[in-house]
């Protein structure tokens, strides 16, 4: 009967094309605007790391005083003792630091120009804490950090545009002057958001390509590339140590927490470290901590831009007056064939035939708008630059998901829509009908 009513429902939208043109493109455009602007919502809301979100922390401490924070909140890194003495001290199962660097590297050839690449300079356990895949090799081992070896590990971009895509593991890189061995290259890996690294806004920034020992850029003197939060002129101090034994935050830490419990255990831990802190007469004010999860640190931070929302309630409501029009017009559409249903009632057809029948033809203007709304979705993707800041905009992309929802969402909204015009269709009194005829 599927195919039967089908084929009816086909044949009474062609009886009526100009009808039938104006549902189509109600559905088309209201599911197209709504698509258009989930693409983007969904690519910067998403949890970019849901095996882990809720066992992975940022670590904050007040090193400024309450005269100096934004409502209670302290500052959204650590100074370089703080995130090197955390560290040392082992009370997570996993804790990385880093920082961003920018060195100048020099390919292999006397032919070719040095060139910038953006990385972190961080420790072994980054990689197994933020689930970092490789395409050749590994992340190197502690022993390399505690020896501030001349190591690095480079993404795949990055090992395509020096070594044309080949296993380059042992081979060296020249940074800044320096010689490193490669240990590793990660498969394509670009979280989005950069949840680990909101500090210095590179939440939609491009993928990083090249990572390295902390303790070794150190060694190197290798200068942050990223945002360095120093409060005061004063904290900068005189020269590159007291710099780096000074006040500036500029460096995340994240630790891995097995669960809430571990999670309570470490904060106490945090709260010690401050009030020793305190008594050595660094800080002049209560402990003031901070250990947020994943998603905790994503809402803190307002990732999600603001417009994003807006733009997608907008668009949801835009779908709804079209699918209210929708609803109109198949009532009208429905209506004017009530003598069919009179007849077909007075044959004996029961009220579910009448639905079965216009629930399908409704669910075919419905495949129709989707469909349309399909193109339309395709043709906006082109568009979204002029709403969302490029970086965000770039995100939104037409897949194989976002095609079977638009599809699934346009059918589903119809179908939905037709109950009402199709239940006053079904009350249709096969007596009056036959009278009036």
């Amino acid at each position: 009967m599927f195919a039967y009513y089908l084929q009816l429902g086909l044949r009474s939208l062609r009886r009526n094309p100009m009808l039938t043109a104006l549902m189509v493109m109600a559905v088309g455009f209201g599911v197209a605007a709504s698509m258009i602007t989930w693409s983007v919502f969904r690519a910067v809301s998403g949890d970019p790391i849901p095996a882990k979100s809720s066992q992975l922390y940022t670590v904050l401490i007040d090193n400024r005083g309450p005269q100096y924070n934004d409502n209670g909140e302290p500052p959204e890194a650590l100074t370089y003792t703080d995130a090197t003495a955390l560290v040392a001290a082992h009370k997570a199962t996993h804790q990385t630091l880093f920082y961003n660097v920018a060195p100048s590297v020099l390919p292999e050839g006397n032919q070719s120009l040095p060139f910038i690449a953006d990385g972190y300079a961080t420790n072994a356990d980054f990689f197994n804490m933020f689930d970092v895949p490789f395409e050749y090799g590994g992340a190197w081992h502690a022993g390399d950090d505690d020896g501030r070896a001349a190591v690095a590990v480079i993404s795949h971009e990055l090992n395509q545009q020096l070594f044309n895509g080949a296993n380059s593991v042992g081979r060296e890189i020249t940074m800044d002057r320096h010689s490193y061995r490669i240990v590793g290259v990660t498969a394509h890996w670009d979280p989005k958001p950069r949840f680990y690294d909101l500090f210095s806004s590179n939440a939609f920034g491009d993928p990083v390509q090249l990572y390295l020992p902390f303790t070794r850029a150190i060694d190197v003197a290798m200068d942050t590339a990223g945002r360095n939060n120093c409060g005061s002129n004063t904290d900068f101090g005189v020269g590159r140590e007291a710099w780096l034994h000074g006040e500036c935050v500029w460096i995340p830490v994240w630790v891995e927490l097995a669960d809430p419990a571990a999670a309570n255990s470490y904060r106490e831990f945090l709260t010690h470290y401050a009030a020793d802190q305190q008594r050595a007469g660094r800080f002049h004010w209560a402990p003031n901590v901070r250990l947020r999860d994943v998603n905790d640190w994503l809402d803190y931070k307002q990732v999600v831009p603001p417009e994003s929302r807006i733009s997608l309630m907008v668009a949801l409501g835009f779908f709804a007056i079209c699918l209210v029009n929708t609803i109109g017009l198949l009532l009208a559409k429905f209506m004017r064939r009530a003598a069919e249903i009179g007849v077909r009632r007075a044959l004996g057809a029961p009220r579910r035939e009448i639905y079965h029948q216009f629930l399908i033809e409704a669910g075919a203007v419905g495949l129709a708008g989707g469909v349309l709304g399909l193109l339309l979705t395709a043709l906006g993707m082109f568009g979204v630059g002029l709403l969302f800041e490029p970086e965000i905009a770039r995100l939104a992309h037409l897949d194989l998901s976002l095609v079977a929802m638009t599809l699934l969402v346009a059918i589903a909204a119809t179908v939905l829509a037709a109950f009402y015009p199709t239940w006053r269709a079904a009350q249709v009194q096969p007596a009056w009908q036959l009278k009036s005829n």
